[in-house]
């Protein structure tokens, strides 16, 4: 964000000073405007902000995976994604949309008691979430972080911005709030990808410890048997995560020191 405001600053005095220099102060500006643009439309990019991709060296060192699970819970899908994690040991990190949590209050204490993580997903998971302001963002991840923490008890620290889209305006945001932002390593495409073999293909290509892995339990696609896509790749996925030797953590716990 500040070296934006430089380079503007940079490129008005160029105007200023320089005779004839117009045109160029003007393109240098108008190619400011298109790398924030196309950065922030890149959801594993850093130039915006940091941005965790990956599990930190401690994490990779203790062989460690995160499966993140998005938009949900949903009433249907999440008891199922549940079962499968406990059948198979393994915990997973579920990015909540809060108002979802505010309506299923007992599945979301469920998910915690478990012994997975729910983190922040925004409010209402709005659809021109990247086009918001400063007072825009701070409105809705704030109130994202009352309703998650007064159904869990537990406050979220890890944001993640819907289909990970965002602006400048949004790291400054989640520092005041104590919030980190994750995207991922890989993810499935599972909310309009029908074939679960397409899916756990992406998902599998180069696992390592280290890994964040993308899946949905809210808006998840369905196969061609009505099936949630997810409840199809998630016991394959575990099952490949523990013959590589890898376990998965959330992502506190992979944070951790």
């Amino acid at each position: 964000m500040l070296a934006s405001v430089g380079w503007h600053l940079l490129a008005i005095g160029l105007a200023l000073l320089v005779p004839g220099a117009w045109p160029w102060a003007i393109g240098a500006i108008v190619l400011n405007h298109v790398l924030i643009t196309a950065a922030g439309l890149t959801p594993r990019s850093r130039l915006l902000g940091p941005n965790m991709t990956r599990l930190p060296a401690a994490a990779v060192a203790r062989r460690e995976v995160a499966i993140t699970i998005d938009d949900g819970p949903d009433p249907e899908v999440t008891p199922q994604v549940l079962d499968l994690l406990d059948a198979h040991g393994q915990r997973a990190t579920f990015f909540c949309i809060a108002e979802r949590v505010a309506a299923e209050p007992a599945l979301a204490r469920a998910i915690v008691a478990r012994g997975h993580s729910i983190q922040n997903h925004t409010a209402r998971h709005r659809h021109d979430f990247s086009l918001l302001g400063p007072r825009g963002f701070a409105t809705e991840i704030a109130r994202a972080q009352q309703l998650l923490e007064a159904a869990t008890g537990e406050r979220p620290s890890c944001f993640r911005a819907p289909a990970g889209l965002r602006n400048p305006f949004l790291a400054p945001v989640l520092h005041r709030l104590g919030l980190s932002l994750v995207s991922w390593t890989r993810r499935g495409f599972d909310t309009r990808e029908r074939d679960p073999a397409t899916v756990l293909a992406r998902l599998l290509r180069g696992l390592a410890a280290g890994d964040i892995l993308l899946l949905h339990d809210g808006h998840a696609a369905r196969t061609a048997a009505g099936r949630p896509v997810v409840l199809e790749v998630l016991p394959k996925l575990l099952a490949e995560v523990r013959a590589a030797g890898l376990h998965a953590v959330t992502l506190p716990e992979a944070m951790a020191a």
